[in-house]
């Protein structure tokens, strides 16, 4: 029974439903109606009142159920984790392709210039970054060798799906390595994360891919300079060594996070 309950509860918070949020926001509202009539009651006090009118009420329900802020997890590990090798070997020309923007591309464009390829346009001016729109399903001749170092942080699952409106293509990710294998030098820094488990799609979402799978996709065309993952509970394991049994249990993920830095041959 409980199996069932938790698929139909993963598939409704995949429909935008969360049933524990919307209990938390619930049961939120007896102190936000407390703490509302508190709050005028103080006012009426207060000799600072003068300098404040209320607006509208903005009720932040299940803020007080929620931990100070989240310090694991897929992005918190690999952008912080990858923005950190990259101020360490300071390439010459580093280009970003579809990773999140307001977490690793803020990272690297704290302290250098970092160029952004992605399918959605960002109209933002920001010091340090460049924005460009791109298909890295097909590539540009201008952007043939075109860079030392390459980052594509838990973007490539995405690829030829229509999640991001682009076009749909059942090997979106293959036409996707293929063109980021064109844009880097030879003996350039790729740094890939994307998630692990047991291979399938969950259209429109994202691909998990097997290691097994993924090491097939570099060979002969990248050494494996460094291993991290992130696992099932969000903790990071970095600089782990690859042996064939955990390659084949996936490192015991069934939704994880591998991050790749290779060297390009």
């Amino acid at each position: 029974m409980l199996p069932i309950i938790k698929r139909i509860y993963i598939l409704l918070v995949r429909f935008g439903i969360n049933p524990i949020a919307m209990w938390k926001t619930v049961i939120g509202i007896p102190f936000f109606i407390k703490d509302f009539f508190v709050f005028h009651v103080q006012k009426y006090r207060s000799n600072e009142r003068q300098y404040f009118s209320f607006g509208l009420p903005f009720p932040m329900l299940d803020e007080r159920f929620k931990e100070g802020g989240s310090a694991n997890g897929h992005y918190f590990h690999q952008d912080l984790l990858v923005a950190q090798r990259i101020f360490e070997i300071k390439p010459i020309t580093h280009l970003d392709i579809g990773s999140r923007v307001d977490g690793f591309v803020a990272h690297v464009a704290s302290f250098r210039k970092i160029e952004v390829l992605d399918l959605r346009s960002i109209q933002t001016e920001v010091e340090n970054i460049s924005f460009k729109t791109a298909d890295l399903m097909k590539v540009d001749d201008t952007l043939l060798n075109y860079c030392d170092s390459l980052s594509c942080l838990h973007a490539l699952e995405h690829f030829g799906l229509g999640r991001y409106n682009d076009p749909i293509k059942f090997d979106g990710y293959l036409d996707g390595l293929d063109s980021m294998h064109k844009i880097l030098k030879q003996r350039g820094k790729f740094f890939l994360s994307v998630p692990i488990g047991k291979q399938r799609i969950e259209f429109n979402a994202h691909r998990i891919f097997s290691m097994r799978y993924l090491l097939k996709l570099f060979k002969g065309k990248y050494s494996i300079d460094y291993f991290s993952f992130v696992d099932d509970k969000g903790d990071l394991h970095k600089n782990v060594e690859m042996n064939n049994e955990e390659i084949d249990k996936n490192f015991d993920c069934n939704y994880g996070c591998a991050i790749f830095e290779m060297t390009k041959l």
